[in-house]
């Protein structure tokens, strides 16, 4: 996987780049994951977002509660619980599965994305997009990544791209193959546009 210039990986840290004196835009990367797979999503976007931003990645447990005016875009992502975001009677159950698989470990522990919106202070109006991880069923609608938009919006934000879907293989996954490459390239995409005097990959 390509990452970014001063990609550090771990949640919380800042991915930092070398501004050379120029001026870097910043961003907020926040995510909920049950299974780890909208971990690995939220990890490549955020590579590929620290091909021009400064990024900082948190999974929603360690978020700050207020995004601040220096954060230029807020990027959400979390998984499609029973059409949207998750709630905590769907959580529960994937944190029950994973109690019956000892190989397992739940990512995210406590309240999730749908509340962390609910109670985030966001300053000024910054950029924003949202992201998740669905099973592509035919015919079954819902989307995380929809809700959150919605939500974004009624808190200031301005959307900056359409909702993006990134897709695994079932509830607890794999992501399907081509996935994260396509997570990372979404998010260097993002920071294009944000970014237009910069070519869009």
């Amino acid at each position: 996987m390509t990452r970014g210039p001063g990609w550090r990986g771990a949640v919380g840290q800042t991915l930092e780049l070398d501004p050379k004196g120029a001026t870097v835009m910043r961003a907020l990367l926040v995510y909920e994951s049950m299974f780890g797979n909208t971990q690995q999503v939220a990890e490549a976007v955020g590579a590929g977002l620290a091909e021009q931003l400064d990024v900082t990645v948190y999974e929603v447990g360690q978020a700050p509660t207020t995004v601040g005016g220096g954060i230029d875009l807020l990027v959400v992502g979390g998984p499609t619980h029973a059409f949207g975001l998750s709630r905590p009677a769907t959580r529960k159950s994937a944190a029950d599965q994973v109690a019956e698989e000892p190989e397992r470990v739940l990512v995210s522990t406590g309240p999730g994305i749908r509340e962390w919106l609910e109670t985030v202070a966001v300053e000024g109006a910054p950029a924003a997009a949202a992201f998740d991880t669905r099973v592509r069923v035919r015919f079954l609608p819902g989307s995380a990544a929809r809700a959150a938009q919605r939500r974004l919006r009624r808190l200031g934000c301005r959307l900056l791209v359409p909702a993006e879907s990134f897709w695994a293989a079932g509830a607890p996954g794999p992501l399907r193959p081509g996935e994260l490459e396509r997570a990372r390239q979404w998010g260097a995409r993002l920071a294009a546009v944000l970014t237009p005097r910069r070519p869009v990959p």
